[in-house]
């Protein structure tokens, strides 16, 4: 491809440097008062020109270049192209609105200086890993920002659970970052040339891309929370503060995805058929484990946590869908595919981001963020519970609003399941959707307990009783997120044209211009298949409900009685008789959870003639802990505790340890192809 002019490229890189320089700007103002408004306002200066630099350069030639940076007499190259712009984009519509929303949220921190510095830097590390053209510039962007978003997640120190929360996710990013190097070590192969434009022209054998699938999934996978490498997400967004664990879940996790696209879509060659199989299965399976790990969760950062994962699953069974079709020849199709797992990627952002700034709006309200002391919301905050409704919906796949958009996107690529040759295939991608709306169902189901509990009926606790609405800048930003949501879900045939020159280069084909189709309706295959109009469904919605509300209020009895309101046989007006989170989830407990999950309900039951409270006792187990971590935990144990004697040898057995391991390395050089 020819290389543009690189205005889009420089401006990038000048938004690298401007959250760097803001970064030591908040250094320098530590806990001053005018450091909160400084700091966020200008993040959200330099993030809306990345998301107007990565706008522009969607339509724009990809363009490169080298900087006397990096690594001695190879500098860092640097490069910009559609698919690097477009999560550019996400990543910047992200930061501003989060920027915005610290501002006010912001003024409650009480380490600032802990966390302000860190803020404009984690932004910096995204855009560089996305602008990144060698591996080099790619890990170094990687590491920091894993880094930077650690500082955050441990910022308050001083509870026992965010330091481990913090240590989980350095071991897993880690983790990730080492397998993420040994892909690109396999890509240059002996060769040692680290850019991406000579990785992606090597040729490679059968078994290195097959390999490097492997190592990409894993690597990529542990920072987006595919399942069984999700652990680090749930303890570490409840512990870092909520406009950072917007920026994490809704915006970090799709770097991640633009690793995995950067690595198997773009440098490890043409797919094999049977790539989509394991990516396709791993995405079933997080999603379908996410979300029925959120509905036993009574904490809300911990529900949007794990449904982080449920939406990551959705991204991926897309991505695995177009890897599937690509390597059977059927791009039009490839292509359905991997607009609907990129559009997806943006509506998380979106959805996902609100939540959390509604669950941050929540706990500064009330002091809590546990459902089962919540209640009643909706009167003390009534923007909050309005954009929180939308983003519910949103969420849950309901249309006309963006999450329904994507999700019906990917389905219709299932479909087009039947026309894929191999057999392994044809049963799997039917099992994968058959995962997926099971998800979509109990996705449903979580956020009708969510929002339910959290804001409908009576307050449960005095702190909900005395909640109060929050400040004009987090309801701004509450407010922008969710009226994206609605044009998103209303209007998704400009969002999926504006896709599709992310699409083309890599899968070889786009789909139909639906700027084409008349009264804005989206047909992702044909007419005779199916198409979606959100515009209709909107119009249809409002007037129906108009109408509604216009006939019964003209033909209404205007007869007043006043009588107590039904009591479900429960006379008692205390809160406590009212649903539960826990009672709630229940039957879904109990079908998926006992076995999946080992939840169990131990009831305690005062003995006759004690007055005090019946109490029960939920317990549940991930099994990623149970079956992966904890044995590897004890076998680390055990051989650090072996390795001991290393400690007390003689400086000959020090000097033949030596000899032998670069005898080693020799032989493996040797035998490098």
């Amino acid at each position: 491809m020819a290389i543009g002019d690189g205005n889009a490229l420089t401006v990038a890189l000048i938004v690298i440097l401007a959250f760097a320089a803001t970064s030591v700007l908040a250094l320098a103002l530590g806990r001053r008062p005018a450091g909160r408004p400084l700091v966020y306002g200008a993040s959200a200066a330099i993030a809306a020109a990345g998301f107007a630099c990565g706008l522009a350069a969607l339509f724009d030639a990809p363009a490169a270049r080298v900087l006397p940076l990096g690594l001695p007499l190879i500098g860092a190259h640097v490069r910009l192209d559609t698919l690097s712009a477009f999560f550019i984009l996400v990543v910047n519509l992200g930061g501003v609105a989060a920027s915005l929303y610290a501002i006010g949220y912001g003024r409650h921190e009480h380490s600032p200086e802990r966390v302000q510095p860190f803020f404009p830097a984690f932004l910096g590390a995204m855009n560089l890993v996305l602008v990144a053209g060698d591996a080099y510039t790619f890990l170094f962007g990687w590491e920091l920002m894993s880094l930077a978003s650690w500082a955050m997640v441990v910022a308050h120190d001083k509870a026992a659970d965010n330091l481990r929360a913090g240590f989980i996710y350095i071991v897993m990013a880690t983790f990730g970052t080492l397998m993420l190097m040994l892909a690109f070590a396999l890509l240059a192969g002996s060769s040692g040339a680290y850019a991406f434009a000579d990785m992606a022209g090597r040729p490679h054998g059968a078994l290195v891309p097959a390999v490097v699938l492997a190592l990409a999934l894993v690597g990529a996978g542990s920072k987006a929370g595919l399942v069984p490498l999700h652990v680090w997400l749930p303890l570490a967004h409840p512990a870092a503060p909520s406009h950072v664990s917007a920026l994490m879940s809704g915006v970090m996790t799709k770097v991640a995805v633009y690793g995995f696209i950067r690595i198997v879509f773009d440098l490890a060659g043409p797919p094999a058929w049977w790539w989509g199989i394991p990516v396709l299965a791993a995405g079933g399976i997080t999603a379908t484990l996410g979300v029925l790990q959120a509905m036993l969760q009574a904490d809300i950062k911990r529900v949007l946590a794990f449904s982080t994962i449920e939406n990551i699953g959705i991204i991926f069974v897309g991505l695995g869908l177009a890897l599937a079709f690509k390597g059977n020849g059927l791009e039009a199709a490839g292509a359905l595919a991997l607009t609907a797992g990129l559009f997806h990627a943006l509506n998380h952002a979106l959805f996902k981001s609100l939540l959390f700034f509604g669950a941050g709006a929540v706990l500064d309200a009330t002091g809590t963020g546990d459902l089962e002391k919540l209640g009643g919301l909706i009167h003390r905050m009534p923007t909050t519970s309005v954009v929180m409704l939308v983003g519910a919906a949103a969420i849950s796949a309901l249309p006309p609003l963006n999450g329904f958009a994507s999700e019906w996107l990917t389905f219709q690529a299932i479909l087009l399941s039947p026309e894929l040759a191999p057999w392994g295939l044809k049963l799997l991608v039917p099992a994968v959707g058959a995962l997926l709306a099971l998800a979509a169902a109990l996705a449903a189901a979580c956020f009708v307990r969510l929002y339910g509990i959290g804001f409908l009926g009576r307050a449960r606790s005095d702190a909900a009783a005395g909640a109060h609405e929050v400040d004009r800048w987090s309801r701004g930003a509450m407010i922008g997120l969710a009226t994206l949501c609605v044009l998103a879900g209303i209007l998704p045939g400009p969002v999926i044209d504006t896709l599709q020159p992310v699409v083309a280069p890599l899968i070889g084909a786009r789909m139909p211009m639906q700027s084409d189709v008349a009264w804005l309706s989206i047909i992702p295959v044909g007419e005779s298949r199916s198409s979606y109009n959100g515009l209709l469904v909107f119009i249809f919605i409002v007037i129906s409900a108009g109408l509604a509300a216009l006939l019964i209020h003209r033909f209404a009895s205007r007869a007043l009685r006043r009588a107590p309101a039904w009591d479900c046989g429960f006379p008692s007006s205390d809160p406590a008789t009212q649903y539960t989170a826990s009672s709630f989830a229940q039957p879904i407990r109990r079908v998926f959870a006992t076995g999946l999950f080992r939840a169990r309900e131990q009831v305690t039951l005062p003995p006759p003639g004690d007055l005090s409270p019946a109490r029960i006792r939920l317990t549940e187990d991930d099994p990623a802990w149970r079956l992966i971590y904890t044995p590897i935990g004890q076998a680390v144990g055990t051989l650090s505790e072996r390795a001991n004697a290393l400690h007390h040898l003689t400086i000959r057995q020090y000097l033949g340890i030596v000899f032998a391991a670069l005898i080693l390395l020799l032989l493996v050089l040797a035998i490098w192809p």
